[in-house]
C-alpha cells in the first residue's frame, strides 16, 4: 500500500485550517496517511497549540511567508509518502477521496498527477473544476471545465486526461516530482500549478481528473477578490508563465497582445472602478519580468527558516 502525505499551508487562518484537519479525521478511511501543515509565517505561531491538539499531525513552521509554491515545497521536503496530496487549507474532504485518487495512481503508470472534482463549499451543488484546457500561449488564457455548472452528476463518470490539475487539490507521485521537479518558488502564488503542470506534461506524465472524487473549496479565503496583492501577482505571473513555457514566436505575439490590448484595457477598467493604485501595480508586474530572470527562485526576502 502506497503512503500518502497530505500537505497544506496555513497563513493567519487557524480556524479554517482546523476545519480541514477535522474533515480529514472524520472522512478519511485510507490507513497509510500522514498529514503535514506548513505554517507560512503567520503573525502568531499556532503550532505550539496545535501540537497538543492534533498529536498525529506533523507541523512545520516557516518564519517567512514563502507563498503557495514555496510553502508546498517545504512540506514536500519533509514528507515521507509515495504520493503527495497538496490541498488548500480552505478545503474539506469527502468520504473516500484519498482512496479514489490513489486507485488511479496505483493502476495507471502514465498518470503523474491527478485532481478530484472541486465543488464550491458555499453551495455544494455548484462545480468549480473538473479539468482545465491547455493554456493558449498567444493570450495566456485557458478555461476551467465545468466551472459554475450545477452538479447533477454529469461528471461522475469522468476519468481521464486533462490539461492541468487544480492547485486547490492535486495528488502527485513522488517519482513525478523527482523527474519534473517541484513548483517554481518565484511564482509565489498564482500560475505556479499551471507552470508545474507544463513541466509535468513535458516530462512524459499525464495529468488526470476523477469526477466522482470530490473536495469542497472555500474559494478566496486566503486572498480577497480584487485585492492589490492578487492583481499584482496575476499580472506578473501571467507574463512569467509565458516566459517560462511559450516558444519564441508565440511569446512575442503574447507580449504584443499584452502591451497593446491588455495594458490599455486594464488601465481603463481601473480608472472606471476608481482603483488608481492598480495602475502602478500593473507596471510593477511588467517591470519585475524585465528585471528578473525567468528561472530565478530569489524572491527578494529572507530565506525561510524552518523549524
Amino acid at each position: 500500500m502506497k503512503k500518502v502525505s497530505v500537505v497544506t499551508i496555513n497563513f493567519n487562518q487557524d480556524k479554517i485550517t482546523e476545519e480541514l484537519l477535522v474533515s480529514i479525521a472524520e472522512t478519511n478511511t485510507y490507513p497509510a496517511l500522514e498529514v503535514i501543515v506548513v505554517d507560512n509565517g503567520s503573525t502568531v505561531n499556532p503550532i505550539p497549540l496545535w501540537t497538543s491538539k492534533y498529536p498525529d499531525v506533523k507541523f512545520i513552521r516557516s518564519e517567512t511567508n514563502e507563498g503557495f509554491a514555496g510553502g508546498n515545497n517545504i512540506g514536500i521536503a519533509q514528507a515521507t509518502g509515495d504520493y503527495y496530496f497538496l490541498v488548500n487549507n480552505d478545503t474539506e474532504f469527502s468520504p473516500g477521496l484519498v482512496q479514489k485518487l490513489v486507485d488511479i495512481l496505483d493502476t495507471h503508470p502514465e498518470v503523474g498527477i491527478i485532481s478530484p472534482k472541486l465543488v464550491y463549499d458555499f453551495d455544494r451543488s455548484v462545480i468549480q473544476y473538473v479539468g482545465f484546457t491547455q493554456v493558449d500561449y498567444y493570450t495566456c488564457r485557458n478555461r476551467a471545465v465545468g466551472k459554475g455548472e450545477k452538479d447533477t452528476g454529469q461528471y461522475d463518470n469522468l476519468l481521464g486526461q486533462t490539461g492541468y490539475c487544480h492547485g486547490g487539490a492535486m495528488m502527485v507521485k513522488k517519482e513525478t516530482c523527482e523527474k519534473a521537479g517541484l513548483m517554481a518558488n518565484n511564482f509565489f502564488i498564482y500560475y505556479e500549478e499551471v507552470d508545474w503542470g507544463e513541466r509535468i506534461n513535458k516530462s512524459g506524465y499525464q495529468a488526470w481528473v476523477r469526477g466522482d472524487a470530490v473536495i469542497y473549496h472555500k474559494e478566496s479565503m486566503t486572498v480577497g477578490k480584487n485585492s492589490p496583492f492578487k492583481e499584482y501577482f496575476m499580472n506578473r505571473n501571467r507574463i512569467l508563465f509565458i516566459r517560462n513555457n511559450a516558444p519564441a514566436f508565440k511569446a512575442l505575439v503574447f507580449y504584443i497582445y499584452f502591451v497593446l490590448l491588455v495594458v490599455p484595457r486594464n488601465i481603463i477598467k481601473y480608472i472606471k472602478e476608481k482603483r488608481y493604485n492598480f495602475i502602478g501595480l500593473l507596471f510593477r508586474a511588467i517591470w519585475w519580468n524585465i528585471t528578473n530572470s525567468r528561472h530565478s527562485t530569489k524572491l527578494g526576502y529572507t530565506v525561510n527558516k524552518v523549524s
